[in-house]
């Protein structure tokens, strides 16, 4: 995480200063990223039904604690786009969004992890871990609203510390450890995961209104370039660099090591080719 105040566990929406929020400084673009975020946060919920068929009772407080620490940080985010968007309505949103994704092993009742194990579930929470603490800490910087930036600040600390619950928590498992190569065939598993449904989904209910449904068909192909064109004004090459420097860790590979640095390079040029915007004039 970049330099700055640092935001304690166990605040709530009432710590936020919200009157301090300023209109002008609220970009289209951001708003439509920050509605597509409370989405996919506020799911929460799902996560933390399933998680607790994978792990044992003794985990269940810790799980609830993080779901209900992720549902906060939806509706925040989505409080926040409520002011900067009137015609925005989380509640109405979430309802679409929930209706319309709906993944096979939330519904599921098999008491399995679908990445294999429960350490291969923790790594798979590592990866997400570190792309949302690397997603606010890049947000935090790069907006200039100052609800915002607070907002920013506040989940990218719990989306830290999340990082360190899940990968203390993956060490702490009885299991056998897993292989290097599958646990790089796992974190790599979950990163390309950033291409279904969900965040593209999400992005779709956020930005499209329901009456325009009809002529705005979901295709998803167009909603992840607009994902991926918010998601590129946002991050900084060193912003990417400490997400997989994260991501190394969780899979044990050297942090500081020639892996880290060319998976840094590789998702750095993604991003920004994604987005449809050339790597060479990209801001480093």
């Amino acid at each position: 995480m970049s330099e700055g105040k640092v935001y304690k566990q166990g605040w709530s929406p009432e710590d936020v200063s919200w009157s301090a929020f300023d209109a002008s400084k609220a970009e289209p673009w951001l708003i439509d990223a920050i509605k597509s975020a409370a989405l996919v946060e506020y799911n929460a919920p799902d996560y933390v039904i399933y998680l607790k068929r994978v792990f044992p009772p003794d985990m269940y407080a810790v799980l609830e604690q993080w779901g209900r620490e992720e549902t906060q940080h939806g509706a925040v985010l989505g409080r926040w786009a409520e002011m900067a968007d009137p015609n925005f309505k989380l509640d109405e949103a979430i309802a679409r969004f929930r209706k319309g994704y709906r993944p096979e092993h939330f519904a599921g009742g098999e008491q399995a992890s679908v990445r294999g194990s429960r350490r291969g579930e923790m790594i798979a929470r590592c990866v997400v871990e570190s792309g949302t603490s690397s997603y606010y800490t890049a947000l935090k910087d790069a907006t200039n609203e100052p609800v915002l930036k607070e907002i920013a600040g506040r989940v990218a600390a719990d989306e830290f510390r999340h990082y360190k619950l899940f990968f203390e928590t993956l060490h702490a498992q009885n299991e056998p450890d897993l292989p290097f190569w599958r646990k790089l065939l796992i974190a790599v598993g979950r990163i390309t995961e950033s291409d279904d449904d969900e965040i593209s989904y999400a992005y779709y209910c956020a930005t499209v209104r329901p009456e325009e449904e009809a002529a705005k068909p979901y295709v998803r192909a167009e909603c992840s370039k607009g994902v991926f064109a918010g998601t590129a004004r946002i991050y900084r090459r060193h912003h990417i660099q400490k997400m997989t420097q994260m991501v190394a860790k969780a899979v044990g590979a050297d942090p500081h090591g020639r892996l880290a640095k060319l998976a840094g390079a590789l998702v750095w040029r993604m991003i920004r080719a994604r987005a449809g915007r050339s790597v060479e004039t990209a801001a480093a």
